[in-house]
C-alpha cells in the first residue's frame, strides 16, 4: 500500500552543516508518527523539508506516491501538507477567528471549518473575537493547530506542540489531538516529552545528529532503547559514520 507521505533518503543542511542525513520514513492515513531526539537532532529541518519550506540536498518527498520534492511550500499546502511551525507565528493584530480563516487559504474542501475546529479545540470557543496578542502560550498553540486544520490537510506536521507550556495546558492540547486525528489524517509530531510521545504515537522515529537511529512502535521499543537512542548511548556508527545502527525492538515492552 502506498504511504500517505514518505521521505526517501533525505539529506538537508545549512551551508556546510548537515542537519539531516539519509533519512527515510513514511506515515500512513490516520497514523501518528512521532519524531524524537535532542535539540539539534534535525527534527525541525526534516519537517520543513516535508513541508517544502527547506530544499533537500538529496532524496525525495512523496505524497500518495507522487514526487513533490520540487513543489513549493504553498503548493504542497494546496495538495494537503500543512506545517504548524515551532513558535506559532500568529498574526498578533488579528482576532482568533481571522487567524483561523487565514488557514483556509488553501481552498481545499473537507471537514474543517471554524465550527468544527472549535469542537475539536474547545478552548478556542470563548476566544474567537480576541486578538491573538492577548492569548496565553497554550491558547496561541491551539490557534496555530486550528489554523493548520483549516487548510483541510491530509498530513499535519506539528513542530514542538508542548514547548514552553504548562503541563495542564499540554494535557488539554493532547486531549484535543485525539479528536483531530480522525478521518484518515496523518500526523507527524515533533515532541521532546518522551512519556507523552509514547502515549500518543503509533510509531516513533528517534533522530540523533541528523540520522534516524531507531524506528518502531511503543509496543516494540523499550524505554531504555528510546532513551539510549535519544542521547546516543550504546550506538555503534558503521560505514565510517554514514549511519548509526540500533538494536531491534523488544516485543511487549513495558513503560
Amino acid at each position: 500500500m502506498t504511504a500517505l507521505l514518505a521521505a526517501e533518503s533525505i539529506s538537508a543542511g545549512y551551508g556546510d552543516s548537515r542537519a539531516v542525513v539519509d533519512v527515510s520514513l513514511e506515515v500512513g492515513e490516520g497514523e501518528v508518527l512521532a519524531l524524537v531526539g535532542a535539540n539539534g537532532a534535525g527534527k525541525s529541518t526534516l519537517l520543513r523539508v516535508l513541508a517544502g519550506a527547506h530544499r533537500p540536498t538529496a532524496g525525495r518527498v512523496l505524497l500518495r506516491g507522487d514526487d513533490v520534492t520540487h513543489v513549493r511550500d504553498f503548493d504542497r499546502n494546496r495538495r494537503g501538507i500543512c506545517l504548524v511551525p515551532e513558535g506559532r507565528r500568529l498574526f498578533a493584530s488579528l482576532t482568533v477567528r481571522d487567524n483561523l480563516e487565514v488557514g483556509a487559504g488553501s481552498r481545499r474542501g473537507g471537514r474543517w471549518t471554524v465550527d468544527t475546529v472549535v469542537d475539536a479545540l474547545p478552548m478556542l470557543g470563548p476566544l474567537l473575537d480576541r486578538n491573538a496578542s492577548q492569548l496565553s502560550g497554550g491558547q496561541q498553540q491551539a490557534v496555530a493547530i486550528g489554523r493548520g486544520l483549516m487548510s483541510n490537510p491530509d498530513v499535519l506536521l506539528l513542530d514542538e506542540v508542548s514547548l514552553g507550556l504548562a503541563p495542564i495546558v499540554i494535557d488539554e492540547l493532547y486531549e484535543s489531538l485525539a479528536a483531530v486525528r480522525g478521518g484518515g489524517l496523518g500526523i507527524v509530531l515533533v515532541e521532546q516529552d518522551l512519556e507523552r510521545t509514547v502515549a500518543v504515537a503509533d510509531r516513533i522515529v528517534c533522530m540523533l545528529e541528523g540520522h534516524a537511529v531507531l524506528d518502531g512502535t511503543p509496543a516494540t521499543l523499550t524505554h531504555e532503547q528510546i532513551t539510549d537512542a535519544y542521547f546516543g548511548h550504546a550506538l555503534a556508527f558503521t560505514d565510517g559514520g554514514s549511519g548509526p545502527a540500533a538494536g531491534p525492538g523488544t516485543e511487549g515492552a513495558s513503560w
